[in-house]
């Protein structure tokens, strides 16, 4: 590519984004968004993951232009945005409320963004007309907004953000205001179309399956810092904190002092054994894990646990059918370091029918040595 105003159009039309010590402090005080530094690969679908207040909407408003920065840099396309307008720095902004005006009918609404920035009427309804049929809302496109279903509305909302061409489109819970059956139909589809369109998606919620479900990186946050940055199943299966392998729920989190290391396995407590694979670990030192709760085995039979490694005792004070599989809750007994924490198994829906366990029934939860991931960062804070 020689012509130099051609490379420029082309590196405009990226959506890669590059988030350079970014803070974000409020004038009482509060730091909504602490040193955070980030990457986001044109064409990805990114998600912003963690708790009411640990930052991840402040982000996104930043990234759009709502709100500045107290200091760092944000890069989209290779090209710092900041002092931009929100219209000027090629992203669309997809909001919670949707945000659809009540008197215009679908059509309307999505060409509304185009008549604001000047584009004469054939042109902008010629445009409005091409998203809403790759959304397709061709047989509602004359309805208003209260004649539409909630997932209507949804794909009205999108058709709006995306008639503009961004390179990047921004959606801040997108999914929160449907029901069940809906939210997962809509995730769906909000993936197909993220794969048709082929621009960056930077999405935030609160909601852990949401998030492994659509996104290629999930960006976990906690205090307005980012805990961990990978895919949605290095997330999932390989948390690198205490904090991640809660949150995401899939883990119990357990830890020992080191009392030996031998062959690359630190025994902790006497009670637990893990394969730490690092040089860093030390004797005496306390040491995090995580045991995912579909690799725990419950018996019944309780007279080996004294002298088992990688097993704990406990109470059932919870059973839930999930469908495929039971969740079985137990308050564990005090052993080795995890006296009082509560101990998930996941248990195949035929194998628990097959020998039911009652609330208050003693077990014993075992795990393969090869099963218990060492955390390489402490469990810093604790989730709200």
């Amino acid at each position: 590519m020689s012509d130099p105003a051609a490379r420029r159009r082309a590196v405009t039309a990226r959506g890669d984004i590059e988030l350079a010590g970014l803070y974000k402090r409020f004038a009482d005080g509060t730091v909504a968004v602490n040193g955070v530094n980030l990457k986001i690969e044109h064409g990805q679908y990114c998600c912003l993951l963690g708790p009411s207040g640990c930052g991840k909407t402040t982000i996104l408003r930043m990234i759009a232009g709502h709100e500045t920065p107290s200091e760092g840099e944000i890069l989209i396309g290779g090209d710092n945005v900041l002092g931009k307008a929100p219209q000027q720095r090629g992203t669309a902004m997809m909001f919670q409320s949707y945000a659809l005006f009540p008197h215009l009918t679908v059509r309307d609404n999505i060409a509304f963004s185009l008549r604001v920035r000047g584009l004469p009427k054939s042109e902008r309804y010629r445009e409005a007309d091409r998203v809403i049929e790759q959304v397709q809302l061709g047989t509602l496109a004359n309805r208003l907004p209260a004649q539409l279903s909630g997932g209507q509305q949804q794909r009205a909302a999108l058709a709006r953000a995306i008639v503009t061409k961004p390179r990047v489109l921004l959606l801040d819970e997108p999914l929160s205001a449907l029901d069940e059956f809906l939210r997962l139909q809509m995730r769906s589809e909000l993936r197909n179309m993220q794969k048709q369109l082929g621009i960056t998606f930077v999405h935030v919620t609160h909601t852990q399956l949401e998030a492994v479900a659509v996104a290629d990186q999930v960006v976990v946050m906690n205090k307005g810092r980012i805990e961990q940055s990978a895919s949605a199943r290095a997330i999932y299966a390989e948390p690198r904190s205490a904090y991640v392998a809660r949150f995401m729920g899939g883990q119990n989190v357990l830890s020992g002092r080191v009392e030996t290391l031998a062959g690359g396995v630190a025994t902790l407590g006497g009670a637990f054994a893990v394969r730490h694979g690092s040089a860093g670990v030390l004797v005496g030192q306390e040491l995090h894990f995580a045991v995912r709760r579909d690799r725990v085995r419950l018996e019944r039979t309780i007279e080996a646990a004294a002298s088992s490694v990688n097993a704990v005792t406990g109470l059932v004070h919870a059973v839930e059918y999930q469908g495929t599989y039971v969740k079985v809750a137990l308050k564990l007994e005090a052993r080795g370091t995890s006296g009082g924490e509560e101990f998930v198994a996941y248990v195949d829906e035929d194998a628990f029918f097959r020998a039911p366990l009652g609330l208050g029934e003693r077990v014993i939860g075992r795990w393969d040595l090869d099963e218990a991931l060492p955390l390489a960062e402490p469990d810093r804070v604790a989730i709200e």
